[in-house]
């Protein structure tokens, strides 16, 4: 969970806003495997996070500059990335849960 996700999950509690919603310990709980592939001679770096059941989510990174590239860095981006993603999916979930209730 990042700073960000913290705080606003903190002003959300400290609200009361009690309804039904995702948060960052539900999507992580959704993630169930990763793995992450550099491509050689790039700094191109991929991570798939396979969630529970099944689904693969992608996200990348790639450094601008050789120099400055980081594999750690780049792995550290490229999972936040495709963690993103699973925030849109299970909020589309979501809604489809609640529209039908």
């Amino acid at each position: 969970m990042s700073n960000d996700e913290t705080r606003v999950e903190a002003e959300i509690q400290a609200k009361g806003l009690n309804a039904p919603r995702l948060t960052p310990d539900l999507i992580d709980a959704c993630i169930s495997a990763e793995a992450f592939h550099v491509f050689p001679g790039t700094t191109l770096t991929v991570c798939a996070l396979t969630l529970r059941n099944g689904f693969i989510v992608t996200g990348t990174s790639a450094a601008a500059s050789p120099q400055n590239f980081d594999e750690a860095i780049g792995r550290d981006i490229a999972r936040r990335n495709a963690r993103e993603r699973i925030w849109e999916l299970e909020g589309y979930l979501l809604r489809e849960k609640l529209a039908g209730a």
